[in-house]
């Protein structure tokens, strides 16, 4: 389907959920009646930081592996990440006996890396801009012949990382709004397609740091925008959107909230210490929207999902 550029259906949706369900988790929802009154709203939070490989790109890689034919899986599959979709891809390729080769700046955390080694991803370093990685991925597939993913640009990434918004849906029908960072926009424009699916009402939002705003800037000019700095503590969102996302995000998600760093150290803060959970920064991105924004979520059911918990400990900002 990634090929073909088709849209999925509703029905195919549904089969792709059950065809990924048995190598993912069923993520939990968590709630704190004190951030509750901390964003003056009813919070439901879906933990991602929970699952296989500590983040929602597990759904993803693995939706995106089993679309392969069995030749294609034979020669494995190349990406390149900064982190959490370099954990997917190592562990899904593992899961269904593939080989997985793994492009990462050499400024990625190094918690990551050690992470993708432990998965069995074979790791190639390069320069940390975006041409560098392009460049390494495409010399692995000529030499391999491997199968590249990209990590959110993709359309059965994309609907793999969606399926976390439907078990979201299943389990809270009566949501008003759901919240995600967007970063490559892989997890938006998936939740978006999700929300559209099963839910009548609720609708779909952004949030990503006034440091990388491309997809608020995209959304207002109605063409993929780039950033000129990446100057953000939220490590998993300096990518861009792209010509397979950025069309679902113009059509389905309502707006984009822009936070400031202090309001995403804040937040990441305050799930840390209400929730008792891990989040990274980029995770908390979207709970900084609820608070920067109250007035447009006080009275509403807001579902935020907590996109991955992978943190260098060694590093945090607080």
């Amino acid at each position: 389907m990634s090929q073909t550029g088709q849209m999925i259906s509703k029905k195919e949706f549904t089969k792709l959920h059950s065809e990924i369900a048995p190598f993912i988790h069923r993520t939990p929802v968590m709630r704190s009646r004190l951030l509750d009154i901390e964003a003056q709203t009813q919070i439901y939070f879906k933990c991602e930081n929970f699952q296989k490989m500590g983040a929602f790109k597990m759904r993803g890689a693995t939706s995106a592996i089993l679309a392969l034919s069995d030749d294609q899986r034979a020669k494995g599959v190349v990406t390149h990440s900064s982190g959490n979709f370099a954990q997917a891809v190592s562990l899904a390729a593992k899961s269904l006996g593939i080989p997985a080769f793994i492009v990462m700046p050499s400024s990625a955390p190094q918690v990551k890396k050690e992470a993708v080694k432990t998965y069995g991803g074979q790791i190639t370093e390069c320069e940390p801009n975006i041409k560098a990685r392009e460049t390494a991925a495409k010399k692995i597939q000529k030499k391999t012949g491997a199968t590249f993913l990209h990590p959110s640009n993709d359309l059965q990434v994309i609907y793999g990382q969606g399926t976390a918004a439907k078990e979201f849906l299943e389990d809270f029908p009566e949501l008003d709004l759901m919240i995600t960072p967007v970063g490559g926009g892989g997890l938006l424009a998936g939740t978006s397609l999700a929300v559209d699916f099963y839910s009548k009402n609720c609708k779909t939002i952004g949030a990503e740091p006034f440091e990388v705003d491309d997809a608020y800037r995209s959304l207002k000019s109605g063409k993929i925008e780039f950033n000129e700095t990446t100057n953000t503590i939220a490590d998993g969102l300096k990518t861009h959107l792209g010509d397979k996302n950025f069309p679902i995000i113009k059509d389905k998600v309502s707006e984009i909230i822009r936070v400031k760093e202090d309001e995403i150290i804040l937040a990441m803060q305050l799930i840390w210490e209400r929730l008792k959970i891990i989040v990274e920064p980029s995770s908390a991105v979207a709970f900084a929207g609820v608070l920067r924004a109250k007035e447009k979520f006080r009275g509403k059911r807001v579902g935020i999902i907590i996109s991955g918990g992978n943190v260098d400990l060694r590093n945090l900002p607080f």
